[in-house]
């Protein structure tokens, strides 16, 4: 049982996952596919419930149809709108600044945790755009000029230097902007083995890299490209990260995995939210993000 600090108060939750089994050892030998995992304990639904109705409303953000997002250091939200164009928010959810594309391009990826430079990718154009806190635009790259394949996702690493998933070629790439040359290169083969992958997001993070597979699950790769394990959550498109824990929404309620200790506790939406209502969900360290297609409501932890 732990405690976690939820509107001024202390609430107990449980340990909870899907009953999947136990996450694989680092560098474990077994392909990916056949790797088995570890049960844990779900978590009581009335202490799920009690932390989601404690987090208070702030305000709804109305933005139709909102893409990509990413939170940065700062705790600033960065989302793109319908119209591609990346806008920037304040923890609180007021508009700081806009970003309007000269050519118009689907935003598919965002990237701002670095803080000194957000990551732009778009998908269909198959470029990536570098900008800096104020949204200005430090360089564009073009990846058809350096590579053959098709890039499904793309994230910014701490030293800047951009991951990217060759799709085409099954490749983890990481891509230098400011030499523009390919510096280290994956191949997923012989780790995904006779599955048949749905890429949708990748993430660098505490010295890993992290990419998620709607049919099998996220596979954790460390800072140099390694394979390490594959942790057993299928059926998601996006994921997130808060101090030591990874997190995604599933079922009506926001999943909290421990990245260290495993554990894994779950937390209600809070009042009045309709869980079929919700595309995504980030989530900072004083405030939660709900998107819908109506814009995105913000609340206070």
């Amino acid at each position: 049982m732990r405690r976690f600090w939820v509107g001024g108060a202390f609430v107990l939750l449980t340990a909870s996952a899907h009953a999947q089994g136990t996450v694989p050892a680092a560098a474990s030998p077994a392909p990916a596919s056949q790797q088995v995992v570890a049960p844990v304990q779900p978590a009581r639904a009335d202490t799920a419930a009690r932390a989601g109705s404690a987090w208070t409303f702030v305000r709804l953000v109305k933005l139709p149809n909102p893409g990509a997002a990413s939170l940065d250091r700062r705790g600033a939200l960065y989302v793109a709108d319908a119209d591609n164009n990346l806008r920037q928010y304040s923890a609180e959810g007021l508009l700081l600044n806009t970003y309007a594309p000269t050519q118009p391009g689907h935003v598919a990826q965002v990237e701002a945790w670095n803080v000194s430079s957000t990551l732009v990718f778009n998908d269909d154009r198959q470029q990536l755009i570098l900008l800096d806190r104020f949204l200005a635009v430090i360089t564009e790259v073009r990846l058809a000029d350096y590579l053959d394949g098709t890039v499904r996702a793309a994230t910014l690493a701490p030293d800047n230097r951009i991951w990217l998933l060759d799709e085409s070629d099954l490749v983890l790439r990481e891509f230098d902007p400011a030499n523009l040359r390919l510096v280290k290169n994956t191949p997923l083969d012989l780790i995904i083995g006779r599955s048949r992958p749905d890429f949708r997001f990748l993430r660098h993070y505490q010295n890993n890299v992290y990419l998620v597979d709607r049919t099998t699950g996220v596979y954790v790769f460390d800072n140099l490209g390694n394979y390490r394990k594959k942790l057993p959550f299928a059926g998601l498109s996006t994921v997130g990260f808060r101090g030591d824990e990874l997190y995604y929404f599933d079922a009506g309620a926001f999943h909290f995995f421990h990245l260290y200790s495993l554990a894994e506790r779950r937390v209600a939406l809070p009042a009045g939210v309709v869980p079929g209502e919700v595309r995504q969900v980030l989530v900072g360290e004083s405030y939660a993000y709900i998107f819908t297609a109506q814009g995105v409501a913000v609340y206070q932890l």
